[in-house]
């Protein structure tokens, strides 16, 4: 057993964005800074996580930091890039990340993946900072020493003006979302506003000040939540991964108490949660010697929260991105009860709802709860990837509109592509949920309006046309008359009837410009042949005709809503034509 005390761990800092918005360069800046900087062993390789300590924050930010001393061990940054890692953290349904940085390119601001991050980022209500990076890219910016708000008076005139407008549009954008943001200069109070810090992730403008934001928030606003209990390990699952001469093995973010090489794990899966033994512990060569590719990992005897490790273990076929990891002790049952919990997401399934699958725990219920705030109705949802039985399920749908797959990161199997062929099943295949929903939204507005005319065409539709005196072509044995669609639409086959009730004959055919139509709507001049009628005698000049509808017909267009406002007051007419015989015709 570990003896219960308490310590104080180190932030875990998460860093979202746009893909190509430098998050990767950010932390590869920030990693070769601490290399440069550390005095050795100062600096710790993980996995899935650089550690920055607290001596290289200090030596990073010199000046800055002077007289300043933290209680902070340092900062843990997950550089898994983007907010597939940040999903993935989980614990009891909220994120393991204590603080976030929002990385946004200055100029290109907001794309797909930024706005999906600031999402997450409330969802979760997870303290941000926002980084505007690349800086450097700004046409005619000239990199200076001093602080943020030196350097940017330092600048020309004109690159000034540039750098504040594109600063004020990001301010925009993140005020639309309902949230106050300014240069991290000028903020008094944190809580109340966001602070945004001009960074180059290539020149390292900036990146003193973004590490002094952070450990300063960090101390101030999150000390009590760092404080932890040492004791069993407890931790999540970033990626499930195969390595060679190893198999599977895990990457996990350990963020309580210690996990040591000989304890015995429960792990969260596909089904009920894994009892496993650990076999190695591993780290990766610290961060000047892993170049060296003959030996990838160290293998170390035990790790304390909170950092990133990769454990070599039996069985982990069925574990999933997202699950929850814990040392077992001899509550092992309690454990296993509370890791079901945790890998269980609650929502309410439908037979004619679609089918979700993503790639990871946190994935899946960011997708579910996309879902269900459009009112989307879910059949099933799993993590991972869409196989030839999804299909199948699918396709079993009887709603045409949720004849769907939602996949999120994962792949589309040989032989699911293959089923879907034979389907008319539609897959939303993407890596951002924000694209997936915007795919979603086009898709059902066409297939709605699809619907809607396979359905008017199962219907006699109302009409209403004026015959034009003018255009008499033929008297009878058909009559051949010109006519103006006054509203609705006519079609052949259509039986015409006169404002008394009267059926006159029926369209046997349609010519516009001497050619055959099938159809005519509002507004059209078209000349048109009607059987079992003679001008003159049962219809003349001017006359008002409509078409002839069975009252079931009439009874089914009001109720389904799928007449346009023209239509529906030709429709009302005939209600009112049929109901002087028969006042309860087509109810």
């Amino acid at each position: 057993m570990v003896s219960s005390s308490k310590y104080i761990r180190q932030p875990i800092v998460s860093v979202l964005g746009h893909v190509d918005h430098g998050n990767t360069s950010l932390l590869d800046y920030i990693r070769g800074s601490t290399v440069a900087a550390r005095e050795a062993g100062a600096i710790t390789q993980h996995i899935g996580a650089t550690e920055v300590p607290i001596d290289v924050i200090y030596t990073i930010c010199g000046e800055l930091l002077k007289g300043k001393k933290f209680t902070l061990p340092g900062l843990l940054f997950i550089d898994t890039p983007g907010h597939h890692a940040f999903t993935t953290l989980r614990s009891r349904g909220g994120s393991l990340a204590d603080i976030a940085i929002l990385l946004i390119d200055i100029n290109e601001g907001f794309k797909p993946q930024t706005y999906e991050s600031l999402k997450i980022l409330k969802q979760y209500k997870t303290p941000f900072i926002v980084v505007a990076n690349k800086i450097d890219a700004i046409s005619g910016w000239q990199k200076t020493d001093g602080v943020a708000k030196n350097r940017i008076n330092n600048q020309r005139v004109n690159v000034k003006n540039i750098f504040e407008e594109k600063i004020y549009e990001i301010i925009g954008t993140i005020s639309e979302n309902k949230l106050n943001s300014d240069l991290y200069f000028n903020i008094s109070d944190f809580r109340k506003t966001i602070g945004i810090i001009p960074i180059s992730a290539k020149t390292g403008e900036g990146i003193p000040e973004l590490l002094m934001i952070l450990v300063g928030l960090a101390q101030r606003f999150l000390e009590e939540k760092l404080q932890i209990e040492s004791g069993p390990g407890k931790g999540t699952v970033l990626e499930v991964k195969e390595e060679v001469g190893l198999g599977k093995t895990i990457d996990a973010i350990i963020y309580a108490g210690t996990i040591r090489n000989n304890d015995k794990i429960v792990i969260g899966t596909t089904g009920e949660p894994l009892v496993t033994k650990i076999k190695a512990l591993l780290k990766p060569k610290p961060l000047d010697e892993i170049r060296d590719p003959r030996e990838r990992f160290v293998s170390v005897k035990e790790v304390h929260a909170a950092c990133g490790i990769k454990i070599n273990s039996p069985d982990l076929n069925d574990v999933v991105p997202g699950a929850p990891i814990r040392v077992a002790t001899e509550k092992i049952d309690e454990i296993i009860q509370e890791i079901k919990k945790q890998t269980k997401i609650d929502f309410e399934l439908d037979d004619q709802g679609i089918i979700i699958k993503a790639d990871t725990i946190g994935s899946l219920e960011a997708l579910i709860k996309e879902s269900r705030e459009k009112g989307i109705k879910i059949r099933k949802a799993e993590i991972g990837n869409v196989s030839k039985r999804d299909i199948i399920e699918a396709d079993a749908t009887l709603d045409q509109l949720n004849k769907l797959i939602f996949a999120f990161n994962i792949k589309i199997l040989p032989e699911a592509k293959e089923e879907l062929a034979n389907t008319n099943i539609t897959i939303f295949s993407e890596d951002v949920i924000y694209t997936i929903m915007e795919n979603y939204d086009e898709w059902i507005e066409k297939k709605k309006a699809e619907i809607e005319q396979s359905r008017r065409k199962e219907y006699i539709h109302p009409g209403m046309i004026r015959f034009l005196p003018e255009y008499v072509f033929r008297v009878s044995h058909p009559a051949v008359i010109g006519v103006r669609v006054l509203g609705g639409r006519i079609k052949m086959g259509m039986r015409l009837m006169k404002n008394d009730g009267n059926i006159v004959g029926t369209i046997k055919g349609m010519q516009s410009e001497n050619k055959p139509i099938e159809e005519a709507i509002q507004g059209q001049e078209v000349a048109i042949s009607i059987e079992g009628v003679t001008v003159g005698r049962q219809i003349k000049g001017e006359d008002i005709l409509f078409t002839d509808i069975p009252a079931s017909d009439a009874k089914k267009l009001r109720d389904l809503d799928v007449l346009n406002i023209d239509e529906k007051d030709v429709l009302n007419k005939i209600f009112e034509i049929k109901r002087k015989n028969d006042k309860f015709w087509g109810m």
